[in-house]
Formats: C-alpha cells, sequence, structure tokens
C-alpha cells in the first residue's frame, strides 16, 4: 500500500474499524482459553488449537464434543462443518485481494468472518483491503494473547460468562451490520436470516444453522434481485 493511499480517510477509518473489531473479538479469546482447558485440554494444545485453526466458532464446538466425551473425529467433523463457510468468504475476497505466494496463504489464514464483515462495509476497493488486513491481523493478535491468558487464568476467572465476555464478538458484529440495514431489501434480508437461525439452534447440530441462515439470505437476496430486474424490463 503506498503512503499516499494510506493517508486517505476511508483507509485510515477502515483501519481503526477493523483494529477495534480485533481487540472486541479478541477478548473474546479469554473464554475459549478457559473453556478449553476446563474440557480437558492443557494450555500448549490450548494456544495450538488457536494458532492453527483460528476460528472463534470451529474452535468452541471442538471443545464442546471434547469436553462432552466426544472422540477426536467427531469434534474434527463438527469443527469443519462450521469452517465451511471460511472456504465461501476465500472464493469472494480472492479478486479483491489479488495476492500470490506467502501473502496468499496469509490472507488464507485471516479470512473469517471479522476480516470479511471489516472488508465489505468499506466505499472503495483501497479502504476494503486496509479494513481485510486490520481486521484480520488484529484478531488473530489479540485471539491468540487472550486464549494464552485465558487458558493460564481459567481457574481464577472462572466461567467467562460471567464477565459478559461471551457477548464481545456479537456485538462488534451488530455495530458492523447496522449501518447496512437502513434500507427494506436488507432488513427483509437480516430478518429472514435471524428467524431461520433461531429456528434452527435448538434443533440441528452446531453449525448448520449459520449455513442455513446464509443460504436463506442468498435465496432472498437473489429474488429480490429477479424482483427488480423484471420491474426495471
Amino acid at each position: 500500500m503506498s503512503t499516499d493511499t494510506a493517508a486517505r480517510p476511508e483507509v485510515r477509518a477502515a483501519v481503526r474499524q477493523g483494529l477495534w473489531v480485533g481487540i472486541a473479538t479478541g477478548a473474546y479469546g479469554i473464554s475459549f482459553g478457559a473453556l478449553s482447558v476446563a474440557s480437558g485440554l492443557d494450555v500448549w494444545q490450548t494456544c495450538v488449537l488457536s494458532l492453527l485453526m483460528f476460528t472463534g466458532g470451529s474452535q468452541f464446538a471442538f471443545i464442546g464434543v471434547i469436553g462432552g466425551g466426544g472422540a477426536g473425529g467427531a469434534a474434527a467433523a463438527t469443527a469443519l462443518l462450521l469452517g465451511v463457510r471460511n472456504t465461501l468468504y476465500s472464493l469472494q475476497m480472492a479478486p479483491m485481494l489479488q495476492l500470490r505466494g506467502p501473502r496468499r496463504l496469509a490472507a488464507a489464514q485471516v479470512t473469517i468472518d471479522e476480516s470479511v464483515a471489516v472488508s465489505l462495509a468499506q466505499p472503495d476497493a483501497a479502504s476494503r483491503r486496509a479494513g481485510f488486513w486490520a481486521a484480520g491481523v488484529g484478531v488473530f493478535v489479540f485471539w491468540n494473547l487472550a486464549t494464552l491468558g485465558g487458558a493460564l487464568l481459567g481457574d481464577v476467572l472462572g466461567d467467562p460468562r460471567r464477565w459478559g465476555l461471551d457477548g464481545a464478538a456479537a456485538a462488534a458484529f451488530v455495530a458492523l451490520l447496522w449501518p447496512r440495514l437502513r434500507e427494506r431489501r436488507a432488513q427483509a434480508i437480516g430478518v429472514v436470516a435471524a428467524v431461520v437461525a433461531v429456528v434452527l439452534v435448538p434443533l440441528a447440530p452446531a453449525g448448520l444453522p449459520i449455513l442455513a441462515a446464509g443460504a436463506a439470505a442468498a435465496v432472498v437476496a437473489w429474488c429480490q434481485h429477479r424482483s427488480a430486474k423484471a420491474a426495471r424490463a
């Protein structure tokens, strides 16, 4: 990124937004560290899981199965199911990032909900790239530091939900989503996705509600696009 590009207000705003999302989401890593140790993994196993898997939903699903007495294969399969959405993110982000070699591998590692959400919230290509890297690297650094802290202090902290840390990531997403819900079309998509997720959470295995909500949102968006295209014809 050139000096002129980095100095643009839109790019600086994207970087600030990405870093704040990184801090808010990273703080939730304390919960993961504490719960992982409570589930039977040691500190090093917990930290390696955060470094390599690095997708919160999959990590919580993994230790949930392990903590419940499940086999490693079942835990890995559940985590993989939740991680499928990151593959879809990569297909969308690759043309915008246009990376090769080691940077492409680094981008794949930090392609998560937060980096994609911050990137797509920006108004132009330069600020989208800046937001992607700021959020992705920010979450990676703070999440792994918080994981280590939670694993070491798990017994002292007790249940992390008492501190409200389980709501940090959700709050960051709501803050990102809120400005995009001004139009009725976006509101309709959000309502349909939310209803599908709420209905399926108590009925379906972990991961399926998220995928189903995303599929429902895509169907509604496609129907809206078709209706708008027909109206213009």
